[in-house]
């Protein structure tokens, strides 16, 4: 008798995963003619949770049977008492499954961008850290349809445009780091894995908490959409955010593209020639711009881009224009100046 078919479906997901992973790693590893190329770390972030728990599982089936080294990594954020004693509990867990290393990572969580864009924001820094120290080839994160369906949410409330509504990648991060193989799969399936399994899981308190954004969405926004709309609403999310992302990827290189074209000989851009490019082009550009000139992209919402096209497609002798970073855009004689104030 084959193993239940949530379990079933999990290590599925993580194996074409890791088939990609295994597949990328040959290819970019220089080994000696007729040798095979060493075995590749791939670790799991994992929260103690039932998603990364079903996934940490995963991972530890079928890493083996690919020549595929696992290891797995939980991150202490500090924001509750005994936090510490949790991550233990969770490296314990992670070493029972037969990963190694396993290891907790302490962060002190900012406040910058709010609470769960702080968090966030330590959480990836201790997973890049953890990566780097032990050479992992990649990290894999848990998350699932739903959790794409409420980012697809949150980046709708924002009105940040079609790449907001793409939500998360499947791959991402430096060189694909991060590997999400749960975003086609139910939160249900993965809790359904663990009880399958008898893996102790551990639900987070902010989880449930209507301080936070995600959480008031997740118990509150989606179920009164489905009631409204009817069953079926996260699926649809989740496709919408499919069909973005491969919009959003297009629009992207067409503006890769198109940047050289609109910039003069000392690399400036040129008002009349960006005012020619289609509106989703030119703002991707200017968007860009505004980055590279110091501006911090989780701080840079629709809003200020619009600023910025005004400068061309609504000129009258504005001023300075201030984005955050301490970065500043005007226009001086036909050119688009984008700069540390």
């Amino acid at each position: 008798m084959g193993p239940h078919p949530a379990v079933a479906a999990i290590r599925l997901a993580v194996r074409r995963v890791l088939h990609d992973i295994l597949t990328d790693h040959h290819s970019t590893t220089d080994a000696a003619p007729h040798e095979p190329p060493p075995s590749p770390l791939v670790l799991v972030a994992c929260s103690g949770g039932a998603d990364s728990m079903a996934l940490a599982s995963a991972l530890a089936f079928e890493a083996p049977k690919l020549g595929i080294r696992a290891g797995g990594v939980t991150v202490d954020h500090g924001l509750q008492p005994g936090s510490d004693l949790r991550a233990d509990e969770v490296v314990l867990r992670l070493r029972e499954l037969g990963l190694d290393p396993a290891e907790a990572a302490a962060v002190t969580v900012g406040r910058e961008g709010g609470p769960e864009a702080a968090a966030r924001d330590a959480r990836y820094a201790a997973l890049d850290g953890a990566a780097d120290r032990h050479g992992a080839a990649a990290i894999l994160l848990g998350h699932t349809r739903d959790d794409q369906a409420e980012t697809v949410l949150l980046g709708l409330a924002r009105g940040s445009g079609i790449r907001s509504l793409s939500g998360m990648a499947a791959v991402s991060g430096a060189g694909g780091r991060y590997r999400r193989p749960f975003l086609q799969l139910d939160r249900q399936t993965a809790r359904k894995a663990c009880m399958a399994q008898s893996l102790p899981v551990w639900d987070d308190p902010h989880n449930t908490d209507p301080a936070y954004t995600r959480s008031r969405l997740r118990h509150e926004g989606l179920p009164a959409l489905e009631k409204a709309l009817g069953k079926g609403v996260v699926e649809a999310l989740a496709r919408t955010a499919q069909l973005s992302r491969d919009d959003a990827d297009a629009l992207d290189a067409w503006a890769g593209q198109a940047e050289a074209a609109v910039r003069d000989n000392t690399g400036l851009l040129e008002c009349a020639k960006l005012y020619a490019l289609p509106p989703a082009v030119r703002r991707r550009i200017l968007r860009r711009a505004a980055i590279e000139a110091g501006a911090p992209a989780g701080s840079l919402f629709a809003r200020h881009i619009e600023e910025i096209d005004r400068l061309i497609t609504g000129w009258r002798g504005q001023g300075v224009i201030n984005l955050p970073g301490k970065v500043v855009a005007q226009r001086q004689g036909g050119r688009l100046v984008i700069r540390q104030g």
